[in-house]
């Protein structure tokens, strides 16, 4: 008999499935025989006459043996072939588990659907094999040539119907690089994130103890940090529970906000610092404004009794105005006095900062009736000046709207020209007897900024042609 060639031993297959090595069966008058002389009956078998009896098969040569051979040799090619695809199926079954862990787009659902199609298509090439293994016994002592035949036919359509799928399982593996490697991209980041997510919390619960021992609260950060506990409950749950971009998102959320409560912590010693030097700074500016504001009146004294109504008439509410907003910002001083007490850092800022808008109003306020008197006396000793500072821009223009041309841009042209009649209209109003000199000044104002607007659009279009 032709030695039956080994099988590879498959995990997938039943037990009942895997090859068994069988001793030729020795005819019972020979096996009595031998016995009987007491010799062993393996080294009776190894003797050539004990084939020679009646009963017993050809064990070498002839049309069966060969075709046994052939049957048993694609039954080992068909188990590879089954093994080979089975592992390659566990492979991909982890690669899809990690993409659904992190990744629930259409493209990962559609991978899925894939899969499962596919595996479908596994398991009928893998029943086509098991069936044509359970088919036939390769082992059988009368084992026909024709019934080892049709095992071979069997056994070669189930090994290539397993390699055709695997080639569909290989070419679906490899569409799957971009979705895996996106996953396990995220999946590599996971560890980390969840890791920096509690060193931040235990930095920012460090810096709240370290403020604390030197007497101040931090309240409303200990409130803040507290609120993030929940969020680190879940993620000591894992993303096996709430999921790998749930996960992700949670880890860098809670680092947001434990950092910024870290950092804010740190910084409160120097921020209380900082709110009590601004109290200190705008308390003494306020009494500053106080004293200005008192000369405000003199100011509107003095141009009431040599300028027309038209030069003062906008600033007669300056000294009320100022004297209100200086009363407010006291207030408010006050209050943010009693936040920073308190540790109200935020009120204490907001406090701060309308002091500090009422100052400002107030002192434009005051410093606009002092500019006002000083620019009046100005133009009034000596308008000239004025007049020549706006001529000045308007020839300027002039030059710059006619360079490299015979003629200038009518859109140049006319607002410049415009700018000159306007010049002239306002110096004819200082030949009264009272001259509105405030007029005067904002007209020459006037007058230059629309000639500035024709020199920037000049350049603009001139750089826009370049």
């Amino acid at each position: 008999m032709t030695a039956t060639p080994a099988q590879p031993y498959s995990p997938s297959l039943p037990r009942a499935h895997r090859p068994r090595r069988r001793l030729p069966r020795t005819p019972g008058p020979v096996r009595d025989a031998f016995t009987l002389m007491g010799l062993p009956l393996l080294a009776a078998l190894a003797l050539p006459a004990a084939f020679a009896g009646g009963g017993t098969r050809r064990w070498f040569g002839g049309r069966a043996e060969s075709q046994r051979a052939e049957a048993q040799a694609a039954k080992d090619a068909a188990a590879a072939a089954f093994y080979e695809l089975d592992t390659a199926q566990r492979d991909l079954r982890i690669s899809i588990e990690t993409i659904t862990a992190v990744d629930a787009s259409p493209a990962a659902r559609r991978a899925v659907a894939d899969f499962d199609a596919l595996g479908r298509r596994i398991d009928e090439a893998s029943h086509q094999y098991i069936n044509a293994v359970d088919a036939h016994d390769l082992d059988r002592d009368d084992l026909e040539a024709s019934a080892a035949s049709r095992a071979r036919s069997e056994l070669t359509a189930a090994k290539e119907e397993l390699g055709r799928v695997k080639q569909e399982l290989d070419r679906f593996t490899e569409g799957l690089g971009p979705l895996l490697g996106k996953a396990e991209t995220q999946l590599a980041r996971l560890a980390p994130a969840v890791e920096r997510a509690r060193q931040a919390l235990l930095a920012a619960s460090n810096a709240l103890d370290s403020v604390r021992a030197t007497g101040l609260k931090a309240d409303g950060l200990a409130a803040r940090l507290a609120a993030l506990s929940p969020e680190l409950t879940k993620l000591n749950q894992g993303a096996g529970q709430h999921g790998v971009p749930q996960t992700l998102e949670r880890a860098e959320r809670v680092t947001r906000g434990a950092e910024a409560v870290r950092v804010e912590a740190e910084r409160l010693p120097e921020r209380a610092a900082e709110i009590d030097h601004r109290l200190v700074s705008l308390r003494t500016r306020a009494q500053a404004l106080t004293t200005r504001s008192e000369q405000v009146e003199p100011i509107l004294s003095e141009l009431r009794r040599r300028f027309t109504v038209a030069c003062w008439q906008d600033l007669q509410r300056v000294p009320d105005v100022a004297a209100e907003n200086v009363r407010q910002a006291e207030t408010k001083l006050a209050e943010a006095q009693s936040a920073r007490d308190e540790q109200r850092w935020a009120d204490a800022t907001a406090l701060l900062s309308t002091v500090r808008a009422l100052l400002n109003t107030t002192d434009e306020a005051v410093s606009a009736a002092g500019d006002r008197l000083h620019r009046l006396n100005t133009v009034q000793k000596d308008p000239q000046q004025e007049i020549e500072r706006t001529r000045f821009a308007i020839r300027d223009a002039q030059r710059l709207a006619m360079a490299g041309r015979n003629t200038p841009d009518p859109r140049h042209a006319r607002p410049l020209d415009d700018a000159v009649s306007r010049l002239e209209r306002a110096i004819a109003t200082l030949d009264g007897r009272h001259p509105d000199y405030w007029h005067f000044l904002t007209e020459t104002e006037a007058v230059r900024r629309a000639v500035s607007r024709v020199v920037s659009e000049i350049r603009e279009e001139r750089g826009a042609g370049h």
